[in-house]
């Protein structure tokens, strides 16, 4: 309890982007989130006002950072789960906990957990050699190589063409599931809260657009989606939260296939796919998660605008016009983009911020965000 204010603190790990958008949420709740940050100027740490500098592979850092906190999340799903095991023993509140957040951070666990359920999954196996993918492929190929731990943003994701791109992985040493290559019309996201009294929020149905592994621009609601399917993954994600027992935000990643849906991923955290309810929604997740893990009644999840458009902005190639000049010129151009930048240096490929644009029609919101985030990213 922050003894100023007689209002509860949060603490996150990870200082991210995440976790930055998630002190600017916290701030309307009159508190300031606490941030455990690897270094002081990771893009949390440049903002929040109570951070503390460790890592999340420090059981002595973290249990002094969950001092004095009502609640602990996170920003990311890397740390150990022997340490929240441990700081569980010890009595802090832990959001979501080590039963949940093992089946984000082992996709393994996560497939056997979701097959169990009943959720609909690609065709999956554990392997350790290249036999064993080349007799799962079948002559059939590609098919996708995963990480079972640590990947994102397209990271500890592999394609595989043939027996010997297998063995060239292989020989890695990295443990690996293989998945069935689906044959997707598109990627879909469901996001829902979860307090620990077991209220639930879920979010309109988005589409994702994905480029070389990460994801480039979110449309909501998910264009042309019928009502049932809508419903659907709504309700599958609530199904799942309330089964894994997920205290805070789960986002359930989905292909859209001839067939119906099928669960990609899964995150129990704020998610790329839910940036737009910044602007775009009564209650941006970010607020959401910290009102799921203090308890609070859920806020409104309906949409503001009839078609909400995020687009990420990546890190071009250095030189050219300065990012503040670029803002000059879009706020000049479209004074109704609302631009995020995470204060993350510029290298090409990461994501440095994103744009979100709101109206009446989806495919010029669309071209209006698509264009905003080119000029930040490009200056062209």
């Amino acid at each position: 309890m922050d003894t100023r204010t007689g209002l509860p603190v949060v603490g996150m790990v990870g200082g991210g982007q995440l976790a930055r958008m998630t002190h600017q949420a916290a701030i309307s709740l009159g508190q300031s989130l606490r941030v455990l940050s690897v270094t002081a100027d990771d893009s949390a740490a440049l903002v929040a006002a109570d951070v503390r500098i460790g890592t999340h592979t420090d059981l002595a850092a973290l249990r002094e950072f969950a001092q004095g906190c009502e609640a602990v999340t996170f920003d990311h799903e890397h740390v150990p789960t022997e340490h929240i095991e441990a700081l569980e023993a010890d009595g802090v509140k832990i959001y979501p906990g080590s039963k949940a957040l093992l089946y984000a951070q082992d996709k393994g666990l996560m497939r056997e957990r979701l097959a169990a359920f009943g959720a609909p999954v690609p065709r999956w196996q554990r392997v350790t050699t290249a036999a064993e993918i080349e007799s799962f492929a079948g002559g059939v190929w590609p098919v996708v190589a995963k990480a079972t731990r640590g990947g994102y943003d397209g990271k500890g994701v592999w394609m595989l063409s043939s027996a010997a791109s297998a063995e060239a992985l292989i020989a890695s040493g990295t443990p690996l599931i293989v998945e069935e290559r689906v044959p997707l019309r598109r990627e879909l996201a469901a996001l829902v809260a979860r307090s620990p009294f077991g209220q639930v929020a879920a979010y309109p149905i988005v589409e994702t657009v994905q480029k070389d592994g990460i994801c480039v621009e979110v449309l909501a609601p998910a264009p042309g989606l019928p009502e049932s399917r809508a419903l659907e993954a709504q309700q599958l994600a609530i199904d799942l939260a309330h089964s894994l027992g997920v205290v805070g935000l789960l986002a359930v990643e989905l292909f859209e296939t001839d067939d119906g849906i099928v669960v990609n991923e899964l995150a129990m955290r704020p998610h790329n796919s839910g940036h737009w309810t910044i602007e775009g929604a009564r209650t941006s997740q970010f607020e959401q998660h910290l009102r799921a893990v203090l308890d609070y009644p859920m806020g409104a999840t309906t949409l503001t605008a009839p078609a909400v458009v995020m687009a990420n902005v990546l890190g071009g190639q250095p030189g050219g016009m300065s990012i503040d000049e670029r803002l000059h010129h879009l706020f000049a151009e479209d004074p109704g983009a609302r631009v995020h930048l995470y204060g993350k240096q510029v290298r090409p490929g990461r994501k440095i911020g994103h744009v979100t644009v709101l109206g009446d029609d989806m495919t010029s919101v669309r071209a209006r965000a698509a264009r905003a985030a080119q000029w930040l990213q490009e200056g062209e």
